[in-house]
């Protein structure tokens, strides 16, 4: 296993904007990284607090439910000590698959953000859009394209190295 290349951002907390609670979900995609899992990060965020994070942890954990939104999810209804989730918003580094994108939209989180889109499986916008079901009693508002930029790098050069010692 390679420690991460990508460095940690450290963002102001003066102006708590997207960039802001996104930064903080590449950070911890970066940890991710280091504990040898997809560099996937994702903080849940209620009246301008963090009250959850996580990354992914399918590898350690052996469980294919594991990954960080859906952590990040079930931690912030334990601490608001409710299933609903409207006034919360979820910042992840990586569109949403089929499955957490499903439990964005089953806790009724208000706004969802992500940097780096996926037009294979991604269900927020690439692949499809989940949030938008015509029957649908609950429509988060989805921003795309938040720290795109290192969030696309963080991703695809982890399964560049991953190939790479694969065929080594």
């Amino acid at each position: 296993m390679l420690s991460c290349p990508f460095e940690k951002i450290h963002p102001s907390a003066l102006k708590r904007d997207p960039t802001y609670f996104m930064s903080h979900a590449f950070n911890l995609a970066i940890d991710a990284w280091n504990a040898d899992e997809v560099p996937i990060g994702a903080v849940m965020v209620h009246q301008q607090e963090i009250i959850s994070s996580a990354h992914n942890q399918t590898r350690s954990q052996t469980d294919p439910t594991a990954h960080a939104e859906m952590i990040a999810i079930t931690m912030a209804a334990k601490k608001l000590g409710d299933w609903r989730l409207n006034e919360c918003e979820l910042y992840v580094t990586k569109e949403p698959c089929p499955m957490c994108s499903g439990a964005t939209i089953t806790a009724r989180i208000g706004k969802i953000f992500y940097g780096l889109g996926d037009p294979k499986m991604g269900c927020l916008g690439g692949a499809t859009n989940l949030h938008e079901l015509e029957r649908s009693n609950h429509k988060p508002e989805v921003f795309a394209e938040v720290l795109k930029e290192p969030c696309e790098a963080i991703i695809q050069e982890f399964f560049q190295k991953q190939r790479r010692q694969v065929s080594a």
